[in-house]
């Protein structure tokens, strides 16, 4: 089951904070009260004045509980967290070959959040247009399939485009998006991937087999409004809009702009070297 990290982080703001605002304006002025009343037994001779155990009593009264701490400490750095999260960047790893040689298992990435339009958190209703995708793009996304779970491939189409796959090439309204080699291909493994770098606009590296696989042979779409046709780098190990259709607008997350780390199992350690920006 998918954990729904953005709502989850919602909870704990709200939770947090309304217990902070609970003690601001009901149980802090109720230990105030209590200590306030405390003095005064002690000050009318009713308690002896000099008693520690009446001071430390006091001390007790104003205590913060420690549920009250804890949301006190925690509220301001879920807050920002949740701001920062949903408005501006949010990290993301990569999890499944699909985008290779673009970006690879254990990528860890952030990912532009007001790029295409600012967002309600959870929601995802758009409240304020910023700019739309582009072909080119690397884009992270809920597919219409799984509308929980993040995916990350490339905008191929955008809406009103006709896109044709045909072979393992790219035509888009009718125009061919031409691929350069980039890696030689090996005579005596005619099933080997060759990287390429495909041009249309925005050039970019992507992989295909020699033999092309079962969504590379025939593909033909029309892109309808409000919606983007996207594919993973790796043609033929990428499950994509040539499998399960076109990514709605409203289910749009944001931009992948940089690769900040490599971290591909927990058994192994981080490297930066492949850091930078993600074309």
């Amino acid at each position: 089951m998918d954990i729904n990290f953005p709502l989850i982080l919602l909870w704990l703001v709200v939770i947090t904070g309304v217990i902070w605002l609970l003690d601001i304006f009901w149980l802090a002025p109720k230990r105030q009260a209590a200590a306030e009343r405390l003095e005064k037994e002690r000050s009318r001779g009713r308690l002896p004045s000099d008693s520690k155990a009446i001071t430390e009593a006091k001390q007790d009264l104003l205590e913060e509980p420690a549920i009250v701490e804890y949301a006190k400490s925690f509220f301001p750095v879920l807050a920002l967290v949740f701001v920062l999260r949903s408005f501006l960047f949010e990290p993301f790893q990569i999890p499944s070959a699909s985008m290779v040689p673009t970006l690879k298992i254990g990528d860890f990435i952030l990912v532009n959040k007001y790029a295409y339009g600012i967002r309600l958190p959870v929601a995802r209703t758009k409240v304020i247009d910023v700019g739309e995708p582009q072909r080119g793009d690397v884009m992270v996304f809920f597919p219409p399939h799984m509308n929980e779970t993040y995916f990350i491939k490339r905008v191929i189409g955008l809406p009103g485009d006709e896109i044709r796959y045909i072979n393992n090439t790219l035509y888009i309204n009718g125009q061919l998006a031409e691929q350069v080699p980039n890696a030689e291909i090996l005579p005596d493994r005619p099933d080997s991937s060759v990287m390429f770098e495909e041009i249309y606009g925005k050039k970019h590296l992507m992989q295909k087999s020699n033999v092309p696989g079962q969504y590379s042979r025939n593909q033909h779409a029309v892109v309808p409004e409000g919606h983007y046709f996207v594919m993973g780098d790796n043609r033929d190990n990428s499950l994509d809009s040539r499998a399960w259709g076109f990514v709605p607008e409203e289910d749009i997350v944001g931009k992948a702009v940089a690769i900040w780390m490599n971290w591909p199992a927990l058994g192994s350690l981080p490297s930066f070297g492949r850091a930078g920006g993600i074309e």
